[in-house]
């Protein structure tokens, strides 16, 4: 039986239905994930967020709701619902919510050779 905190195969979710807010918090939950990376989707309410580290792999970020302010290497790029933004491995990010917002993290490791 998969890990409660995976997606079920073959069926349409809402990702409200996947996720709900919690109260002057952030939640998450797994998707999906395997050795080639992994998809975890995120509900912040306004003004949270996660503090500046750094990832060994690249990362994408879908914002499926509201709007963040990333810092990327020092720079911040301000995205919003429908927006999609890479995270280079390696880079120094963080992030903060503008508003009550649903975002997606992709994360993109780099497939293993076949032993």
């Amino acid at each position: 039986m998969a890990p409660e905190t995976t997606l079920p195969p073959a069926e349409a979710n809402s990702f409200a239905d996947l996720l709900a807010y919690a109260p002057q918090g952030i939640a998450s939950r797994v998707l999906a994930k395997t050795a080639g990376g992994s998809a975890t989707l995120f509900a912040f309410e306004e003004g949270q967020g996660l503090t500046e580290h750094t990832s060994p792999f690249d990362a994408l970020v879908v914002v499926l709701e509201g709007a963040m302010t990333l810092t990327i290497g020092g720079r911040d790029v301000r995205a919003g619902a429908g927006c999609v933004t890479r995270m280079p491995a390696g880079v120094p990010h963080a992030l903060v919510a503008n508003d009550r917002t649903r975002m997606l993290l992709v994360m993109l490791r780099e497939a293993q050779p076949a032993a």
